[in-house]
């Protein structure tokens, strides 16, 4: 049984590149531009790590703590977001609860980080890299401080 090779029209035809540009937030349009802070992208990123069982708590680095001691919000702590190529480079440092499948747990940060950034700021998201920096029960959880519980 012969098939017909496929057409070269049809074979150099793909479906348009994620986000389309008609969405892309970051250009210009009529009524002005819009840009997402990457502040912004690091809190759904934490928000959307958080939410995944396993994950006991997101670490920062020095830096993170001192500027929690001088005021800044921790919205963004053990998140670090970069600009490649105009699209998103993140990376999450947490904390797993002993006894999970840690590359499991890993891969449902990745994708629930992926969906939801992408989802909400209509940005492409390159990769998303997981450090695992400790593992812990949820009872050695540090209690979280009032800064982190306040509306």
């Amino acid at each position: 049984m012969k098939t017909d090779p496929i057409p070269p029209s049809e074979a150099k035809r793909h479906p348009p590149a994620y986000p389309v540009p008609e969405d892309r937030p970051d250009e210009e349009q009529d009524l002005g531009s819009i840009h997402i802070h990457n502040s912004v992208i690091a809190a759904i990123a934490r928000a959307a790590a958080a939410r995944v069982p396993g994950v006991v708590d997101l670490v920062g680095s020095l830096v993170d703590d001192i500027a929690g001691l001088v005021g800044r919000t921790p919205t963004d702590k053990g998140v670090h977001v970069e600009v490649a190529d105009n699209a998103l480079v993140i990376e999450v440092s947490l904390v797993v609860e002993y006894g999970v499948n840690i590359p499991r747990v890993a891969w449902q940060v990745q994708s629930a980080i992926r969906q939801d950034v992408e989802r909400m700021s209509g940005k492409s998201v390159r990769s998303v890299n997981v450090v695992v920096q400790g593992i812990r029960t949820r009872a050695e959880a540090p209690p979280p401080t009032p800064r982190e519980t306040a509306p």
